[in-house]
């Protein structure tokens, strides 16, 4: 089997807004593969979130988990989540600012201002409607991914290039650990 690669910015594809997936769609054998491969690619990449259209497919869906991982080490975990069709119907007026990297970008992080709380609407994995409440860091990846859907990268939401900075200088400066490789 043909391992599945992440697209990378510049891909036009990343550029595109994602449509949305029909229930129909969400109980097909080859979408539950699907979401199985997004699963197995995040993990394999040591991501925290992969968006549809990373890999290539222009569906509304991302999955999100992180449980100790290197690319973010010094972060709470959270669950192994799977969002299809999501929206965001509220967030929190208080914004926080942390860095943010990107398996679409990969080897840079950068500074980005997001909602501290959203509460996000979907569906999960098996077409089943879900509201979730998010915080922190969570909430940070789910503005992220979401993004991503809407043809957006975090290099969007930066207020400046300033803070634009490779990951071994990162690790310098911070003292941080974090492996992009």
């Amino acid at each position: 089997m043909k391992t599945p690669l992440i697209l990378t910015i510049g891909n036009p594809i990343l550029r595109r807004k994602c449509r949305p997936v029909s229930k129909a769609e969400i109980r097909s054998p080859e979408f539950q593969r699907f979401l199985r491969s997004m699963i197995g690619t995040m993990r394999r990449f040591r991501g925290i979130g992969l968006a549809a259209n990373q890999m290539g497919a222009r569906k509304r869906v991302f999955v999100m988990g992180c449980h100790e991982n290197s690319r973010y080490p010094n972060q709470n975990g959270f669950q192994l989540q799977v969002y299809i069709n999501p929206r965001i119907v509220k967030r929190s007026k208080k914004i926080s600012s942390d860095w943010e990297g990107c398996l679409s970008i990969p080897g840079y992080r950068g500074k980005v201002s997001r909602a501290e709380t959203v509460v996000l609407e979907a569906m999960d994995a098996d077409g089943q409607r879900i509201i979730k409440p998010a915080k922190g860091f969570e909430a940070r990846v789910i503005q992220h991914e979401l993004d991503h859907l809407d043809g957006f990268l975090y290099l969007d939401r930066m207020m400046g290039l300033r803070s634009l900075t490779h990951v071994d200088e990162f690790n310098r400066l911070f003292h941080a650990g974090v492996r992009d490789e």
